[in-house]
């Protein structure tokens, strides 16, 4: 069965890309991100949460069963390493509080 994770990845990663651009607003309002990888670290892992937002949502779009599973398995790895990386994220914010 195709397409049975793309369009979960698709609404995850969305949101998830709203949390990366959150917690880069909120370092440059607070004169923050000068001082922290955390800034750079979020873009990256807002950039890979945007391409597994497009395979995704080309995969659900397109009609070629092949291009279908390999853009679906694309954004499963890119979803992926996103949640890895979230997690490094919140780390590095947590032990920056707890200093």
């Amino acid at each position: 069965m195709a397409n049975k994770t793309s369009a979960h990845i698709l609404g995850t990663s969305a949101n998830l890309l709203g949390f990366c651009l959150f917690v880069i607003t909120a370092l440059h309002f607070t004169d923050k991100a000068e001082s922290t990888l955390v800034d750079e670290f979020t873009s990256l892992i807002s950039m890979a949460l945007t391409c597994s937002c497009i395979c995704s949502f080309i995969s659900i779009r397109t009609k070629n069963k092949i291009r279908e599973q390999r853009l679906e398995t694309i954004a499963d790895y890119f979803f992926f390493f996103s949640l890895i990386g979230i997690f490094v994220i919140i780390s590095l914010i947590t032990l920056h509080f707890i200093k």
